[in-house]
């Protein structure tokens, strides 16, 4: 009786279920739900095979992707067949302005461009031109859009019987993309099956390594939580390198500007920095938004005298008000920085944007239509602040005991783990959450580009999940950022889900993949003479690309480390913290959803089981 009332398993699932109550289907599903449903690949692709059957019966004109060409048989004819040969192809590519590394069929990718550029210098047949399959293409690493890589590998059939075809291959492809060289390989190569390993290197400013400010939220509750487990001397020990940071902005920075402004003006801000929780998380939280480039800098468009009526007059009336009403993303979009794009990025499409100060002040939906807003007095100063925070910011040089702790803590990555919390849509029962981390290390000496402080950190593993290294790069930051205990990171392998944002894609990039096997096998087998799988003899010419278009990328660009508060598992208290904030805010009658939203990943719907992206 209890079997049939609670449903019951196995066959009689579906008794009792009545005309019209028949089980949902994936469209009636959540997103949620939905993403952990295995999905029937080979239905989907029988019902792709007998799609382009009927539109062959049909005679309808089947749409090329747009990396492939399609010749006309004469021309196939006229081309003649040569040899093709298995190959390992090294390659090197600036991710800025791609859909990613793999082939897409409407999309600009990585793989799309060499395919052209292949075809285009000949070492494609164009009898093979017009698909990648018949050339057995197969990549070694998936990179996700805006990923870069020094080093990666594609195997596949190429006619190489010209000794300049390397030459010819580049001379088609853009700066962003260089082959480093060919070796031929044995016929049963595979990029992807024969990869011993991958290493990754990851590249962030110091400045995420800071505290946040003692008047937000996060502060204060990693503070009173670290009181509650008693930990609260140990917390300020794991702080004390830093606690004097936000301390000397203020007195150096924020007060001296204060005084400068009308004074009517600046007791609005120093109300609103004091008494309004909103305003000051705001300001404080989200500084992180800058660009780290002098060449590049935010740029803000400052209203002048000018620009306002003449009888215009200093407007501070209900400006309390305004600011302790409004809402942090509210604050964001209303003093949003204006960005200078980089120029030198490869973009999809030709840019529509109206120029600077014409657009500075306009939503992105009207920008083209809307007339120029002005600035007022108060939300000048306000964007002034906020420069001044960001330039104190990045002139911050992390201290060698914080230095230590951020290795230590990467260290803790080293082993065996379930990494079901740095991924999406896998659970922690899942067997291939489990990964293996090699070394997870950090360079020793920071690189300081345009006073902006750089650490490289590198992770050695046999494979990743997506978005995986992003997610451990980010929980680094956390637990140095908030002084908390490096056991959280143990805690994070166990069965409890963590919201763990990930970090911007921008500072990945794959340093190189590890073929070891292939290459001790190929040495010893005493056959006809194979050349290594590697990049050890393109290391001077990598190296200059990875500075020049990798790099240099990296530092023009860099991108928002965003931190919000709804992280309390980086408390002294650990899990049992986070547990106890969605159980408070589920007696509150607020949505969890409504919380997590600002932390949750964009860009969430892609497999688990793909590369690092």
């Amino acid at each position: 009786m209890d079997r049939q009332m609670a449903g019951g398993r196995g066959r009689g699932n579906d008794k009792g279920r009545g005309r019209g109550h028949s089980r949902r289907g994936r469209t009636d599903m959540g997103r949620s739900e939905w993403s952990r449903t295995a999905a029937d690949k080979r239905a989907r692709t029988q019902a792709t095979q007998e799609a382009i059957k009927r539109r062959r019966l049909n005679d309808e004109e089947e749409s090329l992707p747009v990396y492939a060409t399609k010749f006309s048989k004469e021309e196939i004819e006229a081309d003649g067949k040569r040899p093709k040969k298995k190959v390992a192809v090294m390659l090197g590519y600036s991710g800025s302005g791609y859909k990613g590394m793999q082939l897409n069929h409407h999309e600009k990718t990585i793989e799309g461009d060499l395919f052209g550029a292949f075809v285009a210098a000949g070492a494609i047949s164009k009898a093979n031109a017009d698909d990648p399959k018949k050339s057995s293409l197969v990549r070694c690493a998936r990179t996700d859009r805006g990923v870069h890589a020094a080093g990666n590998i594609i195997s596949l059939k190429m006619i190489i019987e010209d000794s300049d075809v390397v030459k010819k291959i580049n001379e088609q492809l853009s700066p962003q993309i260089r082959v480093w060289g060919i070796e031929r390989t044995n016929g049963s190569f595979s990029a992807y099956q024969m990869c011993d390993s991958r290493i990754y290197e990851y590249l962030i400013p110091t400045y995420c390594f800071l505290p946040p400010h003692p008047d937000s939220f996060l502060a204060k509750e990693l503070s009173t939580l670290a009181q509650e487990a008693d930990d609260l001397v140990n917390y300020r020990e794991r702080q004390s390198e830093v606690s004097e940071f936000w301390d000397n902005i203020n007195e150096n920075h924020v007060e001296p500007f204060l005084s400068s402004l009308d004074p009517e003006l600046s007791h609005s801000i120093r109300k609103s920095l004091h008494d309004s929780e909103p305003m000051t998380i705001a300001l404080q939280e989200d500084i992180h938004s800058a660009k780290a480039s002098d060449n590049h800098e935010p740029q803000v468009m400052l209203t002048s005298a000018n620009d306002k009526a003449p009888d215009s007059k200093l407007d501070t009336r209900d400006s309390n008000e305004q600011l302790q009403t409004m809402s942090k993303s509210e604050w964001a979009e209303a003093h949003e920085i204006v960005e200078t794009n980089d120029a030198n990025s490869a973009r999809d499409e030709p840019s529509t944007e109206l120029p600077q100060e014409q657009s500075a002040a306009l939503p992105a939906s009207s920008k083209e239509t809307a007339p120029r807003i002005p600035l007022s007095p108060l939300e000048v100063a306000l964007r002034q602040l906020k420069d001044i925070i960001i330039a104190a910011k990045k002139a911050y040089r992390i201290h060698p005991t914080r230095l230590a702790r951020i290795e230590s803590v990467l260290n803790k990555y080293n082993g065996t783990h379930n990494f079901h919390n740095y991924t999406i849509s896998k659970p922690a029962r899942d067997p291939s959450a489990k990964r293996v981390i090699k070394s997870f290390t950090i360079a020793p000496d920071p690189i300081l580009i345009n006073n902006t402080e750089w650490l490289s950190l590198k992770v050695h593993g046999q494979s990743f999940m997506m978005h995986q290294i992003r997610k451990m790069v980010t929980m680094a930051a956390f637990i140095v950022r908030c002084g908390a205990p490096e056991s959280i990171l143990e805690e994070s392998y166990g069965h409890e889900k963590l919201t763990v944002p990930k970090a911007p894609s921008l500072g990945l990039l794959l340093e190189r993949p590890v073929f070891e096997t292939y290459n001790k096998k190929m040495r010893f087998s005493g056959g006809e003479e194979r050349g290594e799988v590697g990049f050890e003899k393109y290391r001077v010419e990598l190296e200059e690309f990875k500075q020049r278009e990798i790099y240099e990328r990296i530092f023009r660009e860099e991108e928002r480390f965003d931190t919000k508060p709804d992280l309390l598992y980086l408390s002294s208290m650990g899990t049992p913290a986070a547990k106890r904030a969605v159980t408070d805010r589920d007696n509150q009658g607020e949505s969890v959803g409504q919380v997590v939203a600002g932390v949750s990943d964009d860009d969430e719907s892609g497999d688990a089981q793909g590369q690092e992206g």
